[in-house]
């Protein structure tokens, strides 16, 4: 947690997921002023306990809530209060209904739920909680928190404004459940999900694959890079079901050891993903410009992938979920358009950030740069939980 900061701020931003809770105190330009990470995902949160005893005054999400930002709210009473992810589903403290697909993203912030907070008392600060997405067409799809990270990653790119997006674009949202999401002129038509971060962390910790794997003291990137294009050779075209028991017997014949097994399995998973969405672009006969959104360390590997799959080098998007969550609030009327700063200018620092970021060492990436990073999220944009 960051120190409390003099700077007036105009909006408290939530990402809350299934497992944790972000808070950002955001200033009249959108820029963070303050960050907290807490435990409390809608599946752990605080259990409402009065001078030892169980008291119904405050539920679990209302204490979470306080803990996250109680005191931002104390200090600046006016603040608005905006919220994306698993707080929205049917699960969460109020079910914000999925928007169909495709959906203009300035839709996305006309339509926030609103949770009254009644038990914190008469004047309490309401939350606007921001909508997931469903696709129905064809085998059905769905996000949460992703449409935030989109959201941001549209309205501030190069050339876009408060008011119009940036063109087509595909974005890569790698995590827990990675998101391939096609967005073109301000909507989003279309969405893929690959369960490659849960899959690999249920081989590695629930299968016989996982049996001879060993931690190891730093990444083993030849390892990954290996399963990368095992998957698309010759062998992967029996599917990933058959490349998978490569990680074992790799290891049985003595070509593979055990501390390099799990890098191995985390390529070829990411490897298939990738191949495969290369199939899709080429089948739609159009290589649309990729921005990648996600953990660094765990996007370095993807980008490996799709410079090995022809995709060339995606750019790189910084701080997606809170500038998407400051963005909506603009689109919901929570706060002022001209407290916004320039689209432009804040897509250049962003820009120039994610440059830097793609250029490092892909070597410098650890162990837990794999699928399963998704247990730990970045300061940055965490990886999404499950829809």
């Amino acid at each position: 947690m960051t120190t409390g900061s003099p700077a007036r701020a105009a909006l408290i931003a939530l990402d809350w997921g299934t497992s944790s809770l972000r808070a950002y105190r955001l200033d009249a330009t959108g820029r963070t002023l303050d960050t907290r990470h807490l435990p409390w995902g809608i599946m752990r949160l605080p259990q409402p306990l009065q001078d030892g005893a169980a008291s119904t005054a405050l539920s679990g999400f209302d204490l979470a809530f306080e803990q996250a930002c109680g005191d931002w709210l104390r200090a600046e009473p006016a603040l608005p209060v905006i919220a994306c992810g698993m707080v929205g589903s049917a699960q969460g403290w109020k079910e914000a209904a999925y928007l169909d697909v495709p959906v203009d993203l300035e839709r996305i912030g006309t339509l926030l739920t609103v949770v009254e907070r009644t038990g914190a008392g008469p004047n309490a600060t309401p939350l606007h909680i921001v909508p997931g997405l469903i696709q129905r067409h064809g085998l059905p799809n769905v996000m949460r928190g992703e449409e935030t990270q989109v959201f941001g990653v549209m309205f501030d790119q190069p050339g876009a404004s408060d008011t119009h997006p940036a063109d087509s674009v595909l974005i890569g949202l790698p995590g827990t459940h990675s998101k391939w999401v096609n967005a073109r002129r301000g909507r989003v038509t279309h969405f893929d999900t690959f369960m490659t971060g849960e899959v690999y962390a249920a081989l590695r910790g629930h299968t016989i694959l996982g049996r001879t794997m060993s931690d190891a003291p730093a990444a083993d990137m030849a390892a990954f890079e290996r399963g990368v294009k095992v998957a698309g050779a010759p062998a992967g075209r029996a599917g990933v079901l058959s490349t998978i028991f490569s990680t074992r017997a790799l290891g049985l014949t003595g070509e593979l050891a055990s501390a390099s097994q799990a890098d191995y399995l985390s390529g070829l998973l990411i490897g298939h993903e990738i191949a495969a969405l290369a199939e899709m672009l080429r089948q739609q006969g159009e290589l649309p410009r990729i921005v990648l959104c996600g953990e660094p360390a765990l996007c370095q590997r993807y980008i490996l992938a799709m410079q090995h799959y022809g995709l060339g080098t995606p750019e790189q998007a910084q701080n997606a979920t809170e500038r998407g969550l400051w963005h909506l609030a603009l689109c919901a009327g929570l706060i002022t358009a001209d407290a916004a700063a320039p689209a432009s200018a804040l897509a250049s620092a962003a820009t120039s950030a994610a440059t830097s970021a793609a250029t490092s060492s892909p070597a410098s990436a650890s162990a837990s740069a794999s699928p399963s990073a998704s247990a730990s999220p970045s300061s940055s944009a965490p990886p999404r939980n499950p829809t």
